[in-house]
């Protein structure tokens, strides 16, 4: 893709600042990857194993949800030999909107062989993986090539943060996964080898187990990388003809890193004044009390978000590992959970975004990542003509901040794991942010 044209002089130039947040902006071009679109149906790391059709069916109606986003989320430097893919599922149904449930995320992982699981690694050397956020103050440049797949705007580099690297096209050409020696298996001991004082240690050691409560049993066998851990049969996935009609697909081509204009926009005067009449009131204060009312309905937060949308409005997503979140409100639950103070996000001391609930699979932190902006609704509604569209202001995905594999996947295999999705609904009365691109 093309650099950004700009006329724009070196002076300036010096007007705007650039962020850590890459934006994503659709095009109808695939450009170098076809991996990280809006819309279409999903593309697994591994087709001959989806997951189950149960992780993408809405908790409230069960019917199977269409896709809206789709992205190559792989970080090489963050997570070397894990392929990663992030999914945002929606429901149709009228009767399920603004409702927990009909919107859903799920993350897709493969580890190749000898790339263990960070969430394994990070247990036992948590000394080493303390510092790295330090080390890393701002992500390569490259990082848009590597997930997106298409050139950065705006940069003298080339690589792309939504592409897909050439990591996976090595994996899958040298067949790493071939060998049918199981890495995680332990060698056999052949049980005549073992001294009677271990053969009965070890028998002592069963029955303790099995006389402890069956809770603290099952927390053992949790923690045994050994167990043999049962898994839920996968529901199978209807045939395609018996699937929702995906929306039109848009391939997220482009990315760029934010640019912000230094001098902010002046805030339109009606939302900080406003004339009242306080003659005509019926009771004294009357007009104050309206005032403060009127003041006290304005969303600090949702001005912020429109502003900072309106300096790049055709952004379809906004990707920061480990950053934070743009929020649409901090009135409604997701930003009080999110917010605490004004409109930014706070993280825990031990990592992660706070208000995010840990991971079930591991109980590690969940740390934001991506969050779908209200130009994707526009983009994927493009061929509808209908009024009864999508109404959310923003859908905010967290992962599991150490990218654990689903239990009982071992090194090589694709797992699937259903991570956070906030959804920020559009306020009633409001004016989605929009426009074209600076």
């Amino acid at each position: 893709m093309a650099p950004y044209d700009s006329d724009s002089s070196e002076a300036e130039e010096e007007d705007f600042t650039e962020t850590n947040v890459l934006l994503g902006y659709a095009s109808k071009d695939p450009g170098d990857d076809s991996i990280s679109r809006l819309g279409g149906r999903p593309d697994w790391l591994d087709p001959e194993t989806p997951p189950s059709a149960a992780l993408a069916k809405c908790t409230i109606c069960k019917d199977l949800m269409v896709l809206l986003l789709q992205l190559n989320a792989e970080l090489p430097d963050r997570f070397p030999g894990h392929e990663r893919r992030l999914y945002v599922f929606a429901c149709q149904r009228k009767s399920c909107r603004r409702r927990n449930g009909s919107i859903r995320a799920l993350r897709s992982l493969r580890v190749a062989p000898g790339s263990k699981a960070t969430s394994t690694d990070s247990e036992k050397k948590p000394k080493e993986e303390t510092p790295k956020p330090k080390e890393e103050p701002k992500p390569p440049s490259n990082l848009g090539e590597t997930l997106f797949g298409a050139k950065t705007l705006g940069s003298a580099s080339t690589a792309n943060p939504f592409a897909t690297s050439s990591s996976g096209s090595t994996l899958s050409s040298s067949n790493p996964f071939a060998s049918t020696t199981n890495p995680f298996s332990a060698p056999k001991l052949d049980p005549e080898s073992k001294s009677p004082a271990q053969l009965e240690a070890a028998t002592n050691t069963d029955q303790e187990i099995k006389a402890l409560p069956k809770t603290f049993a099952e927390t053992l066998s949790l923690d045994n990388p050994q167990a043999n851990i049962p898994q839920t049969p996968p529901e199978p996935w209807p045939p395609i003809s018996s699937q929702p009609k995906p929306y039109p697909i848009s391939y997220l081509s482009e990315a760029e890193y934010e640019t912000l204009d230094l001098t902010p926009p002046p805030v339109p005067q009606a939302t900080v004044k406003m004339d009242i009449d306080d003659s005509g009131s019926s009771g004294s204060g009357g007009g104050k009390e309206d005032k403060e009312v009127f003041e006290s309905s304005m969303d600090a937060a949702f001005q912020r978000f429109a502003d900072r949308l309106a300096q790049n409005p055709e952004q379809s997503i906004r990707y920061e590992f480990a950053g934070t979140p743009l929020l649409y409100s901090k009135t409604d639950a997701i930003g009080k959970a999110l917010g605490a103070e004004g409109a930014g996000v706070s993280t825990t001391t031990g990592g992660g975004t706070k208000g995010i609930p840990r991971c079930p699979n591991c109980a590690a932190p969940r740390t934001f990542e991506v969050q779908l902006c209200p130009q994707a609704i526009t983009e994927l509604e493009a061929d509808d003509l209908s009024l009864e569209g999508m109404d959310w202001g923003t859908i905010i995905v967290g992962v599991c901040e150490r990218d654990c594999q689903q239990r009982g996947i071992q090194e090589g295999q694709v797992g699937y794991l259903e991570e956070w999705a906030g959804v920020q609904w559009e306020e009633i009365g409001s004016i989605a942010p929009g426009g074209g691109r600076r």
